[in-house]
């Protein structure tokens, strides 16, 4: 099983009323609740010591999950340089909505990782542009959802190395919402569907598609990969 580490904020569920009714236990617990079944599932959360990201926590990790909103900037630099580690080490990253303002994302990707957003209850249209990826798989042409927040472009980000999934919204704006990438050893997806007033994360198609980025985000098996001086074989 892929020992998965999901990390949440954890402010808003204790300090907001309408965000506590959609995730009484807090998003990790409900993220928790759709991997468990088929991965090894631990939390942790920012107002932990050290954020819950020890470095026996981050060694254990084989893809970690990270939800960020309000509190980016309380992120301690020295767990984002650890995280940073352990992603070029081999350690899979799945970024989930406003985490692209997160600290980790922002240096893994070298951009200001900026974006158009609305939050309207609009209907989102997630379509599978990708349908032969490994991330997508079981899912059909498209995944509905009745009410979201807007996302749109431009999203300052570099391209991704495949993307998956495209959003488009009723405003008409349309958005990269499954970007994959690879930095040094490590996997990094970035998933756009989720908030923390609409009940995203309880969508059957979504958990399916957050199963699935684990397995692929999962480190693999291959060649050791060496660097500086070496002498003639």
């Amino acid at each position: 099983m892929v020992a998965v580490t999901i990390w949440n904020e954890y402010r808003h569920e204790r300090e907001d009323d309408d965000v506590a009714a959609v995730y009484p236990d807090g998003i990790h617990a409900t993220l928790a609740d759709a991997l468990e079944a088929s991965h090894d599932v631990e939390t942790a959360t920012l107002d932990e010591p050290e954020h819950g990201l020890t470095a026996d926590v981050l060694e254990s990790t084989d893809v970690l999950l990270w939800w960020g909103h309000e509190a980016h900037d309380d992120v301690d630099d020295a767990v984002v340089d650890r995280v940073h580690e352990r992603v070029l080490e081999g350690m899979g990253l799945i970024v989930l909505h406003s985490g692209h303002y997160s600290k980790i994302f922002k240096r893994l990707m070298g951009t200001s990782c900026s974006l158009q957003w609305r939050e309207d209850g609009g209907t989102e249209r997630l379509w599978v542009v990708d349908p032969g990826h490994p991330i997508a798989d079981g899912v059909g042409e498209y995944v509905e959802l009745p009410e979201t927040e807007m996302y749109g472009e431009p999203f300052d980000v570099p391209e991704p190395d495949r993307l998956v999934f495209t959003s488009w919204f009723e405003g008409g704006e349309v958005f990269r919402s499954g970007c994959c990438y690879r930095r040094g050893s490590g996997r990094i997806f970035y998933f756009r569907p989720g908030h923390e007033t609409y009940p995203i994360y309880e969508h059957e198609e979504i958990r399916s598609i957050l199963d699935n980025a684990v397995e692929w985000a999962a480190p693999t098996e291959g060649a050791p990969r060496t660097f500086g001086h070496r002498d003639r074989d």
